[in-house]
């Protein structure tokens, strides 16, 4: 099927463009032309407002009451349908601390149906947890805390059908090194997480194949002038990425604006870190073991502590926006483009040639208005 969308601006992955029509041809982008095209393109009319690429949320545990622990494929597919509201096109479902058993389980019922979706596309697991350390556990559960194992991640691939696509370790635990190295080896990206590392343990564990800081400034060790810990890692490794969340209540702004001048959007990755309760209205939730409160857009543990939060992906673009910290291609970029390339896909969060048609549409206050996938509409704004 072809495909023309008559667009007053669309976001490409290298420039803004404006008044004129994106090609589509079986659900992969062509190109983008001023002149009108010819018959056999079907024009649709979004003239009054923008097309950017799909957004990639690489870190969510859950949406609209379904979690990915839950071990429920029909709620797993569900929940891959209902991330299309939130602009979402790409997404890593996301694990956390449990028993090895309960995980081996999960994965196995998930890992081979990972393609069936129909909703957005999931693109292979993000397994957080057990391997941290316990003074900065947030919301997982340091009962089940251990050393990072080669053992467990090989069985973990087998179980998936190889679709581990991001695992997170506190680098200090015993046997990190061998770890990374092992899952680099089978093209896993390593992620630093729920560890009060020192900066040079950080570094090193950067420098030995580690490439992303998950949720930064949260569950790691801070800046200090004398110990610049895993945050003064983040902020000074090169060619590693920093996920952070924008929803106003894990990070300020401020911190945010810090993080993106020193890294800048290329290595700077929005992600929701949405629990069960994403899409819900206030009341009482569950993350894993953890009775969860959400209340003022926050969601708490009893403690306290921050449980994930309730964020959608598009509200985070429009948050640094509103913020002054970014430009809408920018934050779109950080939420696109940049996540998909922290997993190694070029192909993926991007409005280029050959690239499949995921998009969305936003009109003039980033508001969405509709998501497609493959060139197919499958969600428009009631």
């Amino acid at each position: 099927m072809s495909i023309a969308i008559k667009a007053g601006t669309v976001y490409l992955h290298n420039q803004i463009v404006h008044d004129g029509y994106l090609l589509i041809d079986n659900g992969k982008f062509v190109s983008f032309t001023k002149d009108k095209p010819d018959a056999h393109y079907n024009v649709i009319d979004y003239s009054d407002y923008a097309i950017a690429p799909g957004l990639f949320d690489t870190h969510i545990h859950g949406y609209n009451g379904y979690d990915v622990m839950d071990n429920d494929l029909a709620g797993f597919k569900k929940m891959s349908e209902d991330l299309l509201s939130c602009g979402v096109t790409s997404f890593l479902p996301t694990t956390l601390t449990a028993p090895i058993d309960q995980l081996d389980a999960v994965i196995q019922t998930i890992g081979p149906h990972m393609k069936e979706v129909t909703g957005a596309k999931a693109r292979g697991f993000f397994i957080e947890g057990p391997f941290f350390t316990e003074k900065h556990k947030g919301a997982q559960n340091p009962n089940y805390f251990m050393d990072p194992s080669t053992d467990i991640l090989d069985r973990w691939i087998q179980l998936s059908h190889h679709q581990i696509k991001k695992i997170a370790i506190a680098p200090e635990r015993t046997g990190s090194h061998a770890f990374i190295s092992y899952a680099k080896k089978h093209h896993i990206k390593v992620a630093l997480a729920h560890t009060d590392a020192d900066y040079s343990i950080a570094m090193d564990a950067i420098n030995s194949g580690a490439s992303i800081f998950t949720h930064t400034f949260n569950g790691m060790s801070g800046f200090h002038h004398r110990e610049p810990g895993v945050v003064g890692a983040a902020l000074n490794s090169e060619h590693a990425f920093v996920e952070v969340i924008g929803d106003g209540h894990h990070v300020h702004p401020a911190a945010i604006k810090t993080l993106i001048k020193t890294r800048g959007i290329d290595e700077t990755v929005l992600i929701s870190d949405c629990m069960m309760a994403g899409g819900k209205p206030e009341g009482q939730y569950k993350l894993g073991e953890f009775d969860v409160i959400v209340k003022d857009g926050k969601a708490t543990i009893p403690s306290g502590s921050l449980a994930g939060s309730i964020l959608e992906l598009k509200d985070a673009v429009k948050n640094l926006v509103d913020w002054g910290v970014a430009t809408p291609h920018e934050a779109i970029k950080m939420a696109s483009t940049s996540p998909a390339k922290s997993l190694g896909l070029d192909d993926t969060g991007i409005i280029k040639s050959g690239a499949a048609a995921d998009f969305i549409v936003l009109d003039h206050n980033l508001h969405l208005q509709a998501t497609y996938i493959d060139g197919q509409c499958k969600y428009t704004k009631e």
